[in-house]
């Protein structure tokens, strides 16, 4: 399951300004003109040129749940890419990113201290710095565990360490993860 990866695709998808084409013949002919083609459309989905040139004519018009999810998951990837960049940058310049997560958080700290991992739930404001970095290796296809790391250095140096101004020997430790979601 890729948590991460998937929460940080929902919340830059709810900055699209217009919603993706609803039917399946719609959804198609979008991807034919991503993909220029319907071979390479095929491919991507899995399915024969024959079978996305019938959704194109709409001579098919409701398609299997699975192949509907990859069409629609598809269309998400490549919907209006200029907005989805744009709140990108401005996650990653300005605003920052929301991480509303329920999890394990234990650490390493001081001698005297309880460093017992226990159930957390945090909701906590990224810096920018810490955006940029979850959407870069999220762009570079990095798998979900290296998300998780980024995301626990930012809540360790954000919420724990209060930006430095406190707990400075401490290492957090993101386990047991049960909700995730992210906002802009």
């Amino acid at each position: 399951m890729n948590m991460f990866g998937d929460g940080l695709d929902k919340a830059v998808q709810r900055a699209f300004t217009r919603p993706i084409p609803k039917t399946a013949g719609a959804q198609m002919r979008y991807l034919v003109k991503q993909f220029k083609g319907t071979k390479a459309t095929a491919e991507a989905l899995g399915i024969t040129q024959r079978t996305v040139e019938r959704y194109v004519k709409d001579q098919i018009k409701k398609p299997r749940k699975d192949l509907a999810r990859r069409i629609e998951t598809e269309v998400k990837n490549r919907w209006q890419p200029q907005i989805r960049a744009k709140a990108k940058k401005a996650a990653a310049t300005t605003g920052g990113i929301v991480i509303d997560t329920r999890a394990r958080f234990g650490y390493t700290a001081a001698p005297g201290t309880t460093d017992d991992a226990r159930l957390r739930h945090l909701t906590v404001a990224l810096p920018p710095t810490y955006a940029a970095r979850l959407f870069e290796a999220r762009d570079q296809g990095a798998p979900d565990q290296q998300l998780q790391q980024i995301a626990a250095e930012g809540l360790q140096e954000t919420y724990f360490k209060d930006g430095g101004r406190r707990a400075a020997g401490l290492l957090v430790e993101y386990t047991d993860l049960e909700h995730i979601e992210f906002d802009l």
